[in-house]
């Protein structure tokens, strides 16, 4: 997966004193990699979208037919706001540690705040935070880099097309309509005023 600063420049945050605001770091063998307050920034929309999806209420979801490029040029139904949740907690349990997913289950899921947390793991305030932002950091990346099809951006998972099918669905017929240009009058009866 390659990283460029266009679109990490506006994951950044402005004050992170490792990439200062351009979202790209140099490694070691003088190679970018994106900062880790980019990964951040990917998770937490991800999170807000899950929490929409988990909060609308179940009759207001929509089914939406999906065409898959190809030969075929197959359908299929599916409830997008569902499967994103599904997908969510699924890539989440898979790319974490029992400990971090217990982390992930109590304050992302269950929404303890971080006293409560803390209590609940018997662990340092400063100690439940770094395992936050590491987890927060580890998924970020994995969303993005998800293959075949990640999480985020969120326009492309939801909207199910990227700008290379969309020349596969253009119409192979356009017929073109001859345009008559009539008045407004001869259209529409206009009351003769008295």
């Amino acid at each position: 997966m390659e990283w460029t600063r266009s679109e990490t420049i506006a994951l950044a945050a402005s004050q992170c004193t490792q990439c200062h605001g351009l979202g790209l770091r140099l490694g070691r063998r003088g190679g970018t990699s994106p900062c880790s307050c980019v990964m951040r920034s990917i998770f937490r929309a991800c999170y807000r979208r899950f929490r929409e999806c988990a909060s609308k209420e179940k009759s207001l979801t929509n089914v939406n037919l999906e065409h898959s490029g190809g030969a075929g040029r197959r359908s299929s139904w599916g409830r997008k706001d569902e499967e994103y949740m599904a997908d969510f907690l699924l890539v989440s349990k898979r790319h974490l540690t029992e400990e971090e997913f217990r982390i992930f289950r109590i304050h992302f899921l269950l929404g303890a705040d971080h006293a409560l947390c803390c209590a609940k793991l018997k662990m340092d305030k400063g100690v439940f935070y770094h395992h936050l932002y590491r987890i927060e950091a580890t998924l970020g990346r994995t969303f993005r880099e998800l293959e075949p099809f990640a999480l985020f951006p969120l326009d492309e998972y939801f909207q199910g097309s990227k700008p290379e099918d969309v020349s596969e669905l253009r119409l192979k017929k356009v017929v073109q309509m001859e345009r008559t240009h009539q008045s407004l009058s001869t259209l529409v009866p206009l009351a003769k005023a008295a």
